[in-house]
């Protein structure tokens, strides 16, 4: 698939592309290394939409694979002694790495951390082998299994501990002048011959790498929460970055089991870019009259595994957030100051018991409603359509401005990033497929009708306005 292909329908597209390939019985190889059996005869002009929509899921899964080998396999160098950092604080994402890949892993916390003492390092070592030792409760690993991987771990507070390394992926807090830091003492710690990676979420790859004297060896490996179970892996190509680096990323990423997808650097690169507007229009909701949990529910509805306000609590509500640099100016940072940060303090926009179990926090609505009247919000019913359209379509529009840019080579790959790490839901095909589905001329109208009331935040792009007039659907 490529970018929003102008025919009549995502019908008509997908058996044009089995009829153009002359697919109908076969076992195809997909980007994370699976495999993939496929029959498909006459049904297929009767199957749902739904129906449809996963198997052209599938069919991206196996075009990432198709175009990466081609472009990529003579490049590929990985070598069979892989080393990696795993910083402390983020180092339960250690044991996706550790698990087929690494011969060792350092997890270190350099020194030049605000959190730089032995007890965070520990702490993260901690929470791998509670992780582990939860994996072998539930029969998936034996205790020998867990051992001999624990085994693999080596955890020091010594950056020059990773000179031989070939491969070092920082993971700290989210701050360019500390990763800069970073960058460029690691630059001159390691051997000539390594390579340097980024796990941010949104921070520019291209500026971490000019702050090394090897910028051709140093891309983006933005991992997924929580990295130890989700599959996605978006690769992050920057203007300087040598092909042999940029395929050792894809080859990695098949190695560790995990979907690599190819993307640019840009801020949030394409899953945090289009989770953005997203998460600006859920955070509007609740003051205009929804509560976090009429959100959730709407898109849960839908059929994502979790709204914005549950999966907020879940990776945390203070990344990102700074104390110092709090002003009370969100709810979110309101939360945050009382120290309610989400699952891992029994308490966020939800309140959790032992089993981690929601349950809708007074102490919360509370802030919701003091800080809405101290906005000057009038409060109103928010409905659960408004609600959907508010949240998804600014979404696609988004999308729409990636392909333009180049960030994502095809719409099905920007679909592979959302329904592989964001849990959306599989049997729509994707935010891209599921727009078609919907229909692009709608969702430009809807979204002028939004700019109408809310403004530019909802203007359409030029691209998904293009896409629009050239559809039937």
């Amino acid at each position: 698939p490529g970018n929003l292909r102008r025919v009549t329908s995502p019908h008509d597209r997908l058996l044009a592309l089995l009829a153009e390939r002359s697919v109908r019985r076969g076992t195809f190889t997909l980007a994370s290394g699976r495999t993939s059996n496929v029959y498909v005869d006459a049904r297929l002009t009767t199957m749902s939409p739904d129906g449809l929509a996963t198997i052209e899921i599938g069919l991206a899964d196996w075009e990432l694979a198709k175009n990466y080998a081609a472009e990529m396999a003579i490049k590929a160098d990985i070598r069979e002694t892989l080393k990696v950092l795993v910083p402390a604080l983020k180092a339960k994402g250690g044991a996706a790495l550790e698990k087929r890949a690494a011969e060792r892993i350092k997890s270190i916390a350099p020194r030049n951390w605000s959190a730089r003492r032995a007890e965070a390092l520990e702490r993260g070592v901690g929470v791998i082998a509670k992780n582990y030792a939860s994996s072998a409760a539930k029969g998936k690993l034996t205790e020998d299994a867990v051992a001999t991987r624990m085994g693999l771990l080596q955890p020091s507070t010594d950056l020059s501990c990773l000179a031989e390394c070939d491969l070092v992926i920082e993971a700290i807090y989210e701050n360019m002048d500390a990763k800069l830091e970073l960058f460029a003492r690691l630059d001159a710690t390691v051997k000539a011959s390594a390579l340097l990676a980024s796990n941010t979420s949104y921070l520019d790859i291209e500026r971490m790498a000019q702050a090394t004297r090897r910028p051709g060896q140093v891309m983006g490996l933005h991992f997924f929460s929580p990295a130890n179970v989700n599959r996605l892996l978006e690769i992050v190509r920057t203007p300087s970055v040598a092909d042999q680096t940029l395929a050792t990323g894809v080859a990695l990423a098949k190695r560790i089991g995990k979907l690599g997808v190819v993307v640019g650097n840009a801020y949030g690169f394409v899953g945090n870019r289009m989770l953005a507007p997203r998460q600006r229009e859920a955070d509007k909701l609740i003051l205009e009259g929804a509560l976090p949990w009429d959100v959730d529910r709407v898109l849960e509805a839908f059929g994502l595994p979790m709204g914005p306000f549950r999966m907020r609590d879940l990776a945390g509500m203070d990344i990102g957030w700074n104390r110092t640099g709090s002003r009370s100016s969100t709810v979110r940072e309101i939360l945050c100051e009382q120290g309610r940060l989400g699952q891992k303090t029994k308490c966020g926009y939800y309140d959790y018991d032992a089993a981690r179990k929601a349950t809708p926090s007074p102490v919360a609505e509370q802030v919701v409603l003091d800080f809405a009247a101290r906005e000057g919000y009038v409060r109103r019913a928010v409905s659960d359509e408004e609600i959907l359209e508010r949240c998804l379509y600014p979404m696609v529009n988004e999308g729409a401005r990636i392909l333009a840019e180049g960030i994502a080579e095809r719409a099905s790959d920007i679909d592979m990033v959302w329904t592989t790490g964001y849990g959306w839901p599989t049997f729509t095909g994707g935010p891209m497929h599921w727009a078609e589905e919907v229909g692009l001329r709608h969702i430009v109208a809807r979204l002028r009708h939004y700019e109408s009331l809310y403004g530019a935040d909802f203007t359409p792009s030029s691209g998904l306005v293009e896409m629009g007039s050239v559809t039937t659907t």
